[in-house]
C-alpha cells in the first residue's frame, strides 16, 4: 500500500463519525434494492407455489391427442415433463344420500400426473395399473358403497347429457334438475371393473357443487391403441412468453384441435399472452424500479456529497506535500473502494435479514387467516444480488469521482482554506425583512445559515424529496395493484347460495338457522328496464352498450335495472353500513333505493377491464321502471324509484351489473310496493349465507332440501379470491413499511450528519451569546424550512410519477385517477415530525460539547 492510500485509511479512521455515517448510508441503499428485489421475487414464488398446491403444476394442455401426437409432444424440445390425463366419465351411485352428488367422477393420470397434481392419499396406495382405482373418502359417508380396499367394483361409466344441450356436462357444471328431480341422464355407457387400492382426500380442484365424487385411476400409455385419446399436460423446460406461439404451432403441425394454458400459474411467472397486461407489467416495473434505483443512488450520493468539503480539505493537504492530480483522484477512489467493500456485503445481508424477519412475522398470520398451505420463503436470485451490488458500485464511483475531479482542479491553499466551498456576498444570504418581523431574529439567522451552507442544505432537501417520492410512489403503486386485483377477481362475498325456479321466502328461512351459519340474507331479485337520456350515459360507455333502435323510447336508450329486495334485518344493516337511515328509504309515498354507483366490465375491443359510473345520476333523481313482454315486445311502466343514496358498497349476495346495468338495493317491503302481481311471478328468490364450516352446512342443507333447489357452495372460489387479496395486502403493507423505514433512516442519517458537520458553527453562535432557547428556536425554524421546501418539490414530482403509473395501469385496467389524499396528508405531517425529531436527536447529542474544545476540533 503506497503512502497516499495509507494516509487515506488514516484519514478515515480519524474521521470516524463521517466514515461511519457514509458506510451506514451505503448499507441502507444496498439493503433497499436488495430487499425490494427479494420481496418481489419471493412474493411471486409464493403465488406460484400456492397455485401449484391448489391446481397442480402444469403449463400447457393439449386435449384429445392420440399416441402419435403424444410422441410428438414428448419429443418437443420445450417439453420437460409429460403428464397424461383423461376424464373417463361418470358412474351412478346406489342410493346416494346427497341428491346433488349422485355420481362417481372417474379421472385417470399416469404416474407423473400423481406427482404433479395435488392428490393426497389417506389410506392404501395410488393406482399402478389401469384396472385399479382410488375413491374419495367422502363417498363412504354419502352413498351405500360397501366396497373396501382390495374389493372389486363394476361401474357403468358414461357422459352427462341433456336434451337441447350439445356438449356433455363437466365437473364444473352442477347437477341439472327440475321440479321432478334430475333432468340429465348418463349416455354412451360402458362397463368397467376396478380394484379399489386406496382412498384419497377430496381434491382441492374439485368444485364444491360438482355432482360427482372424484375417483382416480391409472392411464397406461403402452396399452393405448390408435383410436384412444387422452389429454397431454405439459410442464415446460423454460417458461417464457413465446410458449403461447410455440404451443399453437406444435398443435397445428400435429393436427391437435384444442390447446389450453394454465393462465393463473403462468401469470405468476410474469408470462401472459395479453399484450395490454404485459405492457402494463413492463411499464409499472420500469417506473417503480426507476424510482427505487434513483432513491438508492441518492442515498449513496448524499452519504458522500454531504462531506465533500471535508474530503476536499484532506486532498488539499495531500497536494501541499507533493501529491499529483492522479494521486488525489486515486486516493478518493481508494476511499470509495474501502467504503464499498465494507458496506455492500453488509447491505446485501441486511436486506436479506430484513426480509427474512418480516416473513417470519407474517407467515403465521397468512397460514392462520385463510388456511393457506404455502408460506412465504426468502428467495434470493443471483440477478437481485448483482443488481444491488452493481448499482452501489457505479454510484460510489460517481460519488467519488465528482469531488476528486473538483479537488484536483483547485490549488492546495484554496483546498485547505476551503474558500471554494463558501463564496458569500450580501445578495447570497439576503433574507426578507418580513421573516424577522414575523418570526424573529432566530428565524432570520436560521435561514441565513441555510443559504450560507447551500450545498449541505440542498443535499438535505434532496434527501427529503427522494423520501417523499419513494413513499408516495410505492404507496400509490401498491394500492392500485390491489385495486386491479379486486377488479379482476369475482368479488364473491358469500359462501353458499340456494336458489330455485319457484322458491318462496318461507322455503328458505329454515336454512338460516342451521348450525355454523354466521350470516344470512334472503334476496328477491327482479330484472326490469329503464330508459335514459344520452347525456346521462357516462363518457366512454356509449360504445360498449348494445343500442337497439327498436328499443328506443322517446329518444332514450334502454338500460337493465335490477331490483334487489333485502329482508328487513339485512336492509337495515346495509343502510347503516352506507351511512343512511333505513326508515327514510322506506316511505310508501316516496319509495327510494340505494344505487350501486360503479360498474366494471371488460371492453371487447381493447380487452381492458374498465370501471366507470353506471349512470350520471344525482341523489333525489327519480328512475322509471318498465317491464317488457318479450313475446309481444310490449313495454309497460311499473313505477318510479327515487335514488336515495349512491354507494360502491355491495350487500352480501349482490354482484355488480355490467355496462348498461343499474343495481337498486331496496327493502323487501319497498320492492313489494313498487311492483304489481303481474310481474311478481318474475321475482327470483335466493338465500345467501356465510358459514364457519361451509361443507358441513352444505351437507345439512342437502339432507332436507327440495329436489328443484340449487345449492352453490362457492367457498373455495371465495377463499381463492380472499387469499389473493390477502397476499396483495401483505405485499402492499410490507412494501410500504419497508420503504417508510428506509426513508426515515435516510432522513435521520442525512440531517444528523449535516448537524454533526456544523458543530463548530453552532459553537461560534453560542460563543457570541445565543441562548439555548434562541438556539432551539433557530433549529425549529430550520426544520420548518427543510420540510416546506421538501414538500414544495416532493409532492408535485410524486403526483407526476403517480399519473405515469396510472397511465400504465390504463393499458389493462381503466378507472378514474384519484389522488391518495390520506397518503399526502400523512406525508406532510410525517415530514415535519421526522425532520423535527432528527433535529432534536442531533442537537441533544451536541449539548454536552464544550464550546472551546469544539472550536478547536478539526475532525468530526
Amino acid at each position: 500500500m503506497n503512502i497516499v492510500n495509507k494516509l487515506t485509511v488514516r484519514h478515515l479512521k480519524e474521521n470516524k463519525r463521517r466514515t461511519l455515517v457514509t458506510i451506514i448510508g451505503v448499507i441502507i441503499s444496498v439493503a433497499m434494492v436488495m430487499a425490494v428485489a427479494t420481496l418481489g421475487v419471493s412474493f411471486m414464488d409464493l403465488l406460484q407455489r400456492q397455485s401449484i398446491a391448489t391446481d397442480g403444476e402444469w403449463h400447457v394442455q393439449y386435449e384429445n391427442v392420440d399416441s402419435n401426437q403424444i410422441e410428438a409432444i414428448e419429443s418437443d424440445k420445450s417439453t420437460k415433463t409429460l403428464i397424461l390425463a383423461n376424464d373417463v366419465g361418470y358412474a351412478k351411485l346406489d342410493e346416494p344420500q346427497n341428491e346433488s352428488k349422485p355420481y362417481l367422477f372417474i379421472k385417470e393420470y399416469n404416474e407423473q400426473g400423481f406427482k404433479n397434481f395435488p392428490i393426497e392419499i389417506s389410506e392404501g396406495r395410488l393406482p399402478q395399473e389401469d384396472n385399479e382405482i382410488v375413491l374419495s373418502e367422502e363417498v363412504a359417508g354419502n352413498a351405500k358403497l360397501k366396497h373396501g380396499i382390495g374389493d372389486q367394483i363394476t361401474l357403468n361409466v358414461g357422459k352427462r347429457l341433456m336434451e337441447g344441450v350439445e356438449r356433455p356436462f363437466s365437473q364444473k357444471d352442477p347437477l341439472q334438475t327440475d321440479v321432478e328431480g334430475a333432468s340429465e341422464s348418463l349416455e354412451n355407457e360402458n362397463t368397467r371393473t376396478y380394484t379399489i387400492v386406496g382412498k384419497i382426500k377430496r381434491p382441492t380442484w374439485e368444485p364444491a357443487w360438482a355432482p360427482g365424487y372424484t375417483a382416480i385411476s391409472y392411464v397406461d400409455q403402452s396399452l393405448m391403441n390408435s383410436k384412444d385419446t387422452v389429454d397431454a399436460v405439459v410442464v415446460l423446460d423454460k417458461v417464457k412468453r413465446s410458449l403461447y406461439k410455440h404451443a399453437e404451432t406444435l398443435a397445428k403441425q400435429n393436427n391437435i384441435e384444442n390447446v389450453t394454458f394454465n393462465d393463473e400459474l403462468l401469470r405468476y411467472y410474469g408470462v401472459t399472452d395479453n399484450d395490454n397486461l404485459l405492457q402494463t407489467m413492463l411499464l409499472l416495473t420500469g417506473i417503480i424500479m426507476s424510482v427505487i434505483i434513483i432513491g438508492s443512488v441518492a442515498l449513496i450520493y448524499n452519504a458522500f456529497a454531504i462531506s465533500v468539503s471535508e474530503r476536499s480539505r484532506h486532498l488539499g493537504m495531500l497536494a501541499s506535500v507533493g501529491a499529483t492530480k492522479r494521486q488525489k483522484q486515486t486516493s478518493v477512489f481508494f476511499e470509495g473502494a474501502i467504503i464499498g467493500l465494507i458496506s455492500i456485503p453488509l447491505g446485501v445481508l441486511a436486506g436479506f435479514a430484513g426480509i427474512a424477519a418480516t416473513f417470519m412475522f407474517i407467515n403465521s398470520f397468512i397460514e392462520g387467516a385463510l388456511g393457506g398451505t404455502e408460506k412465504l420463503q426468502v428467495v434470493v436470485t443471483p440477478l437481485s444480488v448483482l443488481v444491488a451490488c452493481g448499482i452501489s458500485i457505479i454510484t460510489i464511483f460517481i460519488s467519488s469521482y465528482m469531488p476528486a475531479r473538483k479537488a484536483s482542479k483547485i490549488s492546495a491553499i484554496d483546498a485547505i482554506r476551503q474558500t471554494q466551498d463558501i463564496k458569500l456576498s450580501g445578495k447570497t444570504v439576503k433574507t426578507s425583512k418580513l421573516i424577522r418581523k414575523l418570526f424573529g431574529i432566530e428565524a432570520e439567522i436560521g435561514l441565513k445559515n441555510l443559504k450560507r451552507n447551500k450545498r449541505r442544505y440542498q443535499v438535505t432537501v434532496f434527501s427529503l424529496v427522494i423520501s417523499i417520492i419513494l413513499f408516495l410512489s410505492v404507496s400509490y403503486f401498491t394500492s392500485n395493484l390491489e385495486k386491479s386485483v379486486e377488479l379482476s377477481q369475482q368479488n364473491i362475498n358469500y359462501d353458499i347460495q340456494i336458489s330455485g325456479n319457484s322458491v318462496e321466502k318461507e322455503d328458505l328461512e329454515p336454512f338460516t338457522n342451521l348450525k355454523n351459519v354466521t350470516n344470512a340474507s334472503i334476496i328477491n331479485e327482479l330484472m326490469l328496464n329503464t330508459y335514459v337520456d344520452d347525456d346521462a350515459i357516462p363518457d366512454g360507455l356509449e360504445k360498449n352498450l348494445y343500442q337497439d333502435e327498436s328499443l328506443l323510447k322517446d329518444g332514450k336508450y334502454q338500460y337493465n335495472a335490477v331490483l334487489h329486495g333485502l329482508d328487513e334485518q339485512s336492509f337495515n344493516e346495509y343502510a347503516k353500513k352506507v351511512g343512511m337511515d333505513a326508515e327514510k328509504l322506506q316511505d310508501p309515498e316516496k319509495p327510494a333505493g340505494i344505487l350501486i354507483e360503479n360498474v366494471s366490465y371488460m371492453d371487447p375491443e381493447t380487452s381492458k377491464i374498465k370501471e366507470t359510473k353506471s349512470l350520471n345520476a344525482r341523489i333525489g333523481e327519480s328512475i322509471e321502471l318498465y317491464s317488457m313482454n318479450y313475446e309481444t315486445e310490449e313495454v309497460k311502466l311499473i313505477n318510479n324509484v327515487e335514488i336515495g343514496a349512491l354507494t360502491d358498497e355491495l350487500p352480501m349476495g349482490v354482484s355488480r351489473s355490467g355496462a348498461g346495468g343499474l343495481d337498486f338495493i331496496v327493502s323487501e317491503e319497498t320492492m313489494n310496493g313498487l311492483i304489481d302481481k303481474e310481474v311478481q311471478k318474475d321475482v327470483r328468490t335466493s338465500l345467501y349465507m356465510n358459514s364457519s364450516d361451509s361443507m358441513a352446512t352444505q351437507e345439512a342443507i342437502e339432507e332436507g332440501k327440495r329436489s328443484d333447489l340449487y345449492v352453490y357452495n362457492v367457498f373455495q372460489n371465495r377463499q381463492r379470491d380472499k387469499q389473493m387479496i390477502l397476499f396483495m395486502s401483505v405485499f402492499t403493507y410490507g412494501f410500504i413499511s419497508l420503504i417508510s423505514l428506509i426513508s426515515i433512516a435516510n432522513i435521520f442519517n442525512t440531517i444528523s450528519t449535516s448537524i454533526s458537520l456544523r458543530k463548530r458553527e453552532f459553537a461560534m453562535l453560542k460563543s457570541i451569546g445565543m441562548t439555548p432557547k434562541g438556539f432551539n428556536k433557530m433549529m425549529n425554524y430550520e426544520s420548518i424550512f427543510y420540510g416546506m421546501k421538501a414538500i414544495l418539490y416532493g409532492i408535485p414530482i410524486s403526483i407526476a410519477i403517480m399519473f405515469l403509473m396510472y397511465l400504465s395501469f390504463r393499458n389493462t385496467f381503466v378507472y378514474g385517477f384519484t389522488l391518495p389524499w390520506m397518503s399526502l396528508l400523512f406525508v406532510i405531517i410525517a415530514i415535519f415530525i421526522i425532520v423535527g425529531s432528527a433535529m432534536f436527536y442531533s442537537i441533544k447529542k451536541l449539548e454536552k460539547n464544550n464550546i472551546v474544545d469544539t472550536l478547536k476540533q478539526e475532525n468530526v
